[in-house]
């Protein structure tokens, strides 16, 4: 076979299997990332016609990945690093996430993630100016995972600023946004504590996404 037409096949697969787990995700499939991988595919065919050289389709894959899914790979490395206490290099990760162009989703979620760790290091109202600033831009219009991401984060926030009765209307959203979400779980904990012990305590701050039956990733 064509070994040009085997990294045109390549492509064709990756487009396959990032726009399925899209789906999956219940997420609308990135028209960017399908203009990358074909421009990605065609500078890339046109390199090794003028150099002669070969190109490995394993190769050529994860090269495609690397390329195309940078800005999830840094909300990743974000998430990692703030599970392990570096709040500071996970911001600066979110931080360059966002300055290389992600998709609309994408971009959503690297803004609720750097919120979140705002939250955990204290800077309470810059993370709520951003969190309230994401609904109200894009509102009805998140996926349930980003909506209910946005409340409860505002909850906690809300709470840690003494603010109880409008950390519990974000903790009642939250539960109304997607009520299966370690979210809403996280914010049901934070009522039923409430009801039982008269004080409103909930659990860190979350990220914007979170391991699920959709496979998601993430942290809570």
């Amino acid at each position: 076979m064509n070994p040009h037409l085997v990294i045109v096949l390549a492509a064709l697969l990756f487009i396959l299997v990032v726009g399925g787990l899209s789906l999956l995700r219940r997420e609308v499939p990135s028209v960017r990332l399908v203009v990358e991988v074909l421009a990605l595919t065609g500078l890339s065919i046109g390199i090794s016609i003028v150099t002669g050289a070969s190109l490995n389709p394993i190769f050529f894959f994860i090269f495609l990945y690397l390329i195309t899914m940078r800005c999830r790979v840094l909300i990743d490395l974000g998430n990692l690093l703030s599970s392990w206490g570096y709040h500071k290099a996970a911001l600066s990760a979110y931080r360059l996430s966002m300055r290389l162009e992600p998709d609309l989703v994408t971009r959503i979620t690297a803004l609720v993630s750097y919120a979140a760790v705002l939250v955990r290091v204290g800077a309470l109202d810059e993370s709520i100016r951003i969190l309230e600033e994401v609904l109200e831009k894009h509102g009805e219009g998140l996926h349930p995972k980003h909506h209910s991401a946005c409340h409860y984060n505002l909850g906690v926030a809300y709470m840690r600023q003494g603010r109880e009765s409008r950390a519990v209307r974000e903790f009642n959203d939250t539960i109304d946004a997607w009520p299966l979400s370690l979210y809403a779980k996280g914010a049901s904990a934070a009522l039923e504590r409430r009801r039982s012990t008269g004080r409103l305590v909930a659990e860190k701050a979350a990220e914007g996404e979170e391991k699920d039956k959709t496979g998601g990733e993430g942290a809570f």
